[in-house]
């Protein structure tokens, strides 16, 4: 049975998905998408075995032409996320090592203090707020700043660059916002390279030192990677914790708000993992063969795509009971929220500590915290709110 149930470019599909991915994962969980021209993943099992399987790999296709795109290509070309071993080995290697630094673990302190004052300059415990500009997109915004040592000054320039770039991967998107993504990469790009050239002559201790240092070591980043490592590391860094914890807030507020035991971290961690879960923030990872092969009982030839369809996995009945239910004590919960096998979300530890420290702090000041408006945004690969309005005292 062909996808024809999968329409990317319907707005009430985008809107909810769920409804359709749960027709087609019982009808074909893996079968071609004549609009995508891919082979898509439904169900757990698949998108499990799309993300495992080598010889489907990451395969960048550079943009043309080539004068327009250059800065966006090598961005991709030269970054973790868009390579195949053993370039991917190696870049992920060094990169993990600058994070197996401590860089991490010294946040939680510094995110709780950021989480306090931003729901401080939020409301006066009063006024109703939009849940998602001054508290969910600001807090990580900030802690992937200080993690790679962006001046303060500079930080309201580190969003609207991300919000641009991010916007090439959605299914549609306008000429209008092509231009604007290559615009944000040749203005991050340039600013990535000044900033590190800064660091290459002063030190400091932030993880932006930490991958000059490895550039210039004996095992060393090229300038390239540098650069498309730290645009990364900002996109990813951030995107998965502010729509993780708007679609997850959303999905607790609208579904009975199902009890939270913030002075519980065993709760709060299960509560956060069920926030990834229930309306994941990243819905779609492309993947390429890269040799002709059978997956699935679906002939799959070089050059073909194969989509992962993570929400869909994470609403599969075979992995999870009453999959549409926001269960915040859910156990076991295997979702599949950031990846699977070598391209596993290497930000994942710092996303859920992120997202665990603004649930509980949210929370434990405003226990009775409600919904009065929700507007999401017109994206499918991204998924997440423009808006998310609540009142502090419900």
């Amino acid at each position: 049975m062909p996808a024809d149930v999968l329409d990317f470019s319907d707005p009430a599909f985008v809107a909810d998905p769920y409804a359709a991915f749960a027709a087609q994962r019982a009808a074909a969980p893996f079968v071609w998408h004549e609009g995508l021209q891919a082979h898509v993943a439904t169900s757990h099992a698949a998108v499990s075995a799309v993300l495992r399987e080598r010889r489907l790999g990451r395969i960048f296709a550079e943009r043309t032409p080539a004068a327009d795109w250059e800065t966006f290509n090598w961005l991709h070309a030269d970054s973790i996320l868009d390579s195949e071993p053993p370039k991917h080995t190696r870049l992920r290697r060094l990169v993990a090592g600058a994070f197996g630094r401590g860089h991490v673990q010294r946040l939680a302190p510094r995110i709780e203090q950021l989480a306090a004052q931003l729901l401080d300059e939020a409301t006066d415990g009063g006024a109703p707020f939009d849940i998602i500009e001054a508290y969910a997109e600001p807090l990580p915004v900030l802690v992937i700043a200080e993690l790679l040592g962006f001046p303060d000054l500079d930080r309201h320039l580190l969003r609207p660059w991300s919000q641009a770039i991010v916007k090439m991967y959605e299914v549609d998107r306008t000429e209008a916002q092509e231009i604007e993504a290559r615009e944000a990469c040749r203005e991050f790009a340039a600013y990535v390279h000044e900033l590190a050239a800064a660091r290459a002559k002063s030190p400091g201790e932030d993880l932006l030192t930490d991958l000059v240092q490895i550039r210039d070591g004996s095992d060393k980043l090229s300038e390239r990677e540098l650069i498309a490592t730290a645009v990364l590391l900002l996109n990813a860094g951030h995107e998965a914790s502010v729509n993780g914890f708007g679609n997850g807030l959303h999905s607790w507020l609208t579904t009975g708000r199902a009890p939270i035991d913030v002075t519980d971290d065993g709760a709060v961690e299960a509560a956060v993992e069920e926030f990834l879960r229930h309306d994941s923030p990243l819905q779609l990872f492309e993947r390429t063969a890269t040799a002709d092969l059978n997956l699935l009982g679906q002939e799959i030839t070089t050059g073909q795509k194969a989509i992962a369809l993570l929400g869909a996995a994470n609403r599969d009945p075979e992995v999870f009971a009453h999959p549409d239910r926001f269960d915040p004590l859910r156990a076991p919960n295997p979702h599949l929220a950031f990846g699977l096998g070598i391209h596993f979300c290497m930000g994942a530890p710092l996303a859920r500590l992120e997202m665990q420290i603004a649930l509980r702090t949210l929370l434990t000041r405003y226990p009775d915290v409600a919904l009065t408006e929700a507007v999401r945004r017109p994206t499918f690969v991204l998924r997440g709110f423009e808006h998310v309005r609540v009142s502090p005292r419900g």
